[in-house]
């Protein structure tokens, strides 16, 4: 199970996406009082302090205002123009994970412009996709902004033919048609997994280290590009085959990262991606059940750093630009809007960071258990 802080955090930012969702969906118009901590608290089954917390970050955000004696409340949006505002419509999978940040950059760069956004959340249903999508055109939207479910579709090409087909401009946050190379015809913002996978691998050798695990949900349109960016960095670098461990995310367990763990001794590795936190928390809570180390007998790194920070053991982490991917997103939309066909194809993949923990440890020379191997020159 996950440590009792990444527990908290999950529930911190279920709170703040759902306040952040009603602010922008008019549950809680501009000006409109916001229920007290304490009525909050109970009514979602959270902290007073998770609560708090989560006021404070929309508070950062400028979308709540505290106001002394009187409460808190929505954040009053300037007065809109009559005529002629640009609507933007922003199709998310989920508002809870991953998309908050993503969101905050397309509402930076809309805001400045002057631009109104109008979010839908489809919750990985292609049903509740095509009707969200409806809706924001029916509400009258000049472009769309969307993250469809391509990676369970049927034919995903069909699919992104359909969405070009709208009769406003449509730019894909995070989707792309990979598998099409240069025939995919869709403009699209997206973070570059394969290379983020590739630089984990490269760490990981760096810090001396041959033998290496995979750890990935298997139902996720993140995991193809990440195991292909994990195999092409141990073929280029000529490491050992790697042991692979692959589950669905409802599959992932206490119990399955347990023989997971056990996969990973069996075959000597020393060192580990996981995809994503969640799974990376399991691997290291069922690490230290099997009186390994970290990172001294397995070294971690997580994908995604959504809450990689809180583990009990920090986890170094992957972390995709969230917040420069929607920025650039809306950035590109609203080019769109404004050049129409004059505008360019924008095709954009963003490369990750990736942020050092304690969990890969710090040790230039080959890990504990791991093959000796002199690192390589300009690695770090």
């Amino acid at each position: 199970m996950p440590t009792p802080s990444s527990g908290r955090e999950l529930k911190f930012r279920a709170l703040t996406a759902r306040l952040r969702q009603g602010m922008l969906d008019g549950t809680w118009p501009p000006g409109s009082k916001l229920p007290t901590e304490r009525a909050l608290a109970a009514e979602t089954g959270v902290s007073v302090t998770t609560v708090r917390r989560a006021y404070e970050d929309l508070v950062a955000l400028g979308l709540v205002e505290r106001r002394q004696g009187a409460g808190t409340f929505a954040a009053a949006h300037p007065e809109e123009p009559r005529t002629g505002r640009t609507a933007v419509g922003v199709l998310v999978p989920d508002t809870a994970f991953y998309y908050p940040r993503v969101l905050h950059g397309i509402e930076q760069e809309l805001t400045a412009a002057g631009a109104r956004l109008l979010l839908a959340c489809s919750h990985y249903d292609p049903a509740e996709e095509d009707a969200a999508v409806t809706r924001l055109l029916g509400a009258g939207v000049h472009g769309l902004l969307l993250v469809p479910t391509l990676h369970t579709a049927t034919d995903p090409g069909r699919r992104a033919e359909e969405l070009l087909a709208l009769p406003v401009p449509a730019v894909l946050v995070e989707r792309r048609l990979a598998a099409h190379g240069p025939g995919d015809p869709t403009e699209h913002v997206c973070t570059d997994h394969e290379g983020g996978a590739y630089d984990a691998v490269r760490h990981l050798r760096a810090l001396g280290h041959r033998r290496l695990g995979l750890v990935v949900r298997s139902d996720a349109p993140t995991t193809a590009p990440i195991e292909s960016g994990f195999a092409r960095a141990v073929a280029d670098l000529e490491l050992p085959r790697p042991r692979h461990e692959r589950e669905t995310m409802a599959e992932w367990d206490a119990a399955r990262a347990d023989a997971a763990v056990a996969a990973l001794r069996a075959a000597r590795v020393t060192a580990a991606l996981c995809f994503g936190d969640r799974e990376a928390a399991l691997v290291l809570a069922a690490a230290r059940r099997a009186g390994l180390r970290v990172p001294d007998d397995l070294a971690l790194i997580s994908y995604d750093n959504e809450f990689a920070d809180v583990a009990e053991t920090p986890l170094t982490a992957v972390s995709p630009p969230k917040f420069q991917v929607g920025r650039l997103a809306a950035r590109i939309l609203l080019r769109r809007l404004a050049e129409g066909d004059a505008s360019p194809l924008h095709q954009v993949q963003l490369r990750p960071r990736l942020v050092v923990r304690a969990s890969c440890g710090a040790a230039s020379g080959p890990g504990p258990g791991a093959d000796a191997h002199k690192s390589p020159s300009g690695a770090h």
